[in-house]
């Protein structure tokens, strides 16, 4: 018996030293990974093995060297990046999927929950019967939306950029806030980075209208093609929102895709005291949502919504090939029906995107919201929406602390300030420095208005209330300590 024969039957286990090995790492008594790199760096820096060690051992290393020194991502204090460690509804999904469906193709129950925890999510988040696909994340979603621009506007043209390339200049016009994965898109897609051109915000961080209709009009005058609008709903920097229907009427008047960076905010729509600001989704062509930001995924699961899929298949398609679409093609229904998996792809997500091998993200979804339901999202939205509001209340009390923009999502813009220091910026950076290195509370910084601000994000799904006066407290102390130092 071979050893990979001798692990048959070994899963239930193993996992379950695994699990308890996650379970002790979720209780956050271990130091920063940063703290004793030494330790474990020493302990796993080998040559390539020659002979195994066998799955005891690897699963040994694992709960000794790997699991405690993993990332500070799924702390409750970690509000820096807009990303969070999985729920364990998603970790459960994702275990199950990467032995009982690797791929998410073939007609199996993982595909069939591929298309209907889609359109659970478009309901959910109220795109009506849009169809969307899957992806890696925010980078690649947008990818995806904006190459269904890219196809729509040169096919309006008479020409099929898929097929024959680009062959004349676009813009795509973009909120001076959007993220920089907008750009790479414009590079991946060959209208070149350039093509991006930033629109004015408002001191609110929010697209204005009135900037967008100056653009368009002078680039349509230079014989310049509009190829697409990208408008946000939840801006990295800010959680700042577009004015939708304002930008979508202007979209419809020229004809031009609108493209929607929802991948943070979109799930903001279940608070119903913003659900004005969502006002005008029915303008959308194409809008992402990254489900392990606020939805509580594992890293790795985005969607694209488009109203025509077909579109997408035109402008990705890889054309079939022997080995995939040849092997099954020649099967006669009438004569010879399906009885296998493998004699029917169900829906083919490798022609809508840039992937043929993906695992079944869908499940991931599908699993989070069947355990809470949309009213247990909902929940979640509502409460790190209020905490982002506390802070902002906080700092406005605070004789020390200085809010520096209105929460409109779960983003705090916020900063420590003294009279007596001068360089506010440098200040408030070292104040951020010692919060990693304490490896308790970690916000990210920005800059709003041209100030840098301590910005955390309110995201994970372990993250709490409490999470609010301990970082404002966290940032006082440090602050306060800063300013005797340098008297």
């Amino acid at each position: 018996m071979s050893q990979d024969q001798a692990e048959v039957g070994n899963l239930q286990e193993l996992l379950a030293r695994v699990g308890a090995g996650l379970d002790q790492f979720l209780a956050f008594e271990h130091p920063d990974a940063l703290a004793r790199q030494n330790v474990w760096k020493a302990a796993l820096d080998r040559p390539v093995p020659q002979q195994g060690v066998g799955i005891d051992e690897v699963t040994r290393e694992l709960l000794e060297q790997i699991i405690p020194n993993g990332s500070a991502v799924t702390k409750p204090g970690f509000t820096s990046y807009i990303t969070t460690g999985a729920t364990t509804a998603s970790t459960l999904a994702s275990t199950a999927a990467s032995i009982a469906s690797p791929q998410r193709y073939m007609h199996t129950a993982f595909n069939f929950i591929e298309e209907l925890s889609l359109d659970w999510l478009a309901q959910m988040c109220g795109l009506g019967n849009m169809k969307g696909i899957y992806s890696s994340g925010g980078s690649v979603a947008n990818l995806v939306g904006l190459g269904g621009a890219r196809q729509y506007a040169f096919e309006k043209a008479g020409h099929d950029p898929a097929r024959d390339g680009v062959n004349r200049a676009v813009s795509v016009y973009a909120s001076s806030e959007c993220h920089h994965t907008i750009q790479r898109a414009g590079g991946v897609l060959g209208i070149g980075r350039r093509a991006i051109k930033p629109i004015a915000c408002d001191d609110q961080g929010r697209m204005r209208p009135d900037a967008l209709r100056v653009a368009i009009e002078q680039d349509l005058q230079d014989d310049i093609l509009p190829m697409a609008i990208v408008a946000n709903l939840g801006s990295t920097n800010r959680g700042a929102i577009d004015p939708l229907r304002a930008i979508g009427e202007l979209a419809r008047e020229h004809g031009i895709w609108l493209h929607v960076d929802g991948a943070y905010g979109l799930p903001g729509i279940l608070d119903e005291r913003l659900r004005d600001l969502y006002d005008g989704l029915e303008l959308v062509d194409s809008i992402i949502v990254d489900p392990h930001k606020w939805l509580g995924a594992s890293v790795g699961v985005a969607a694209t919504f488009v109203h025509d899929r077909e579109l997408l298949q035109r402008a990705f398609t890889q054309g079939p090939s022997d080995y995939l679409e040849g092997s099954i093609d020649d099967i006669d229904a009438t004569t010879a029906p399906l009885e296998h998996s493998l004699d029917d792809f169900s829906i083919r997500y490798f022609d809508y995107g840039v992937e043929l091998s993906a695992p079944p993200r869908g499940i991931v979804v599908w699993a989070l919201i069947r355990e809470i339901g949309v009213e247990g999202m909902r929940e979640r939205i509502v409460r790190h929406n209020d905490m982002a509001r506390e802070l902002a209340a906080f700092c406005k009390q605070h004789p020390r602390l200085e809010l520096l923009l209105e929460p409109t999502l779960s983003v705090c813009c916020f900063r420590y300030v003294a009279p007596q220091i001068d360089d506010l910026d440098r200040l408030n950076q070292k104040i951020r420095r010692r919060l990693v290195r304490e490896n308790e509370y970690l916000p990210s910084t920005t800059r709003i208005n041209g100030q840098l601000a301590l910005r955390p994000c309110f995201l994970g799904a372990r993250t709490d209330h409490s999470q609010v006066d301990g970082l404002a407290q966290a940032v006082i102390r440090i602050g306060d300590a800063l300013v005797v130092e340098q008297a």
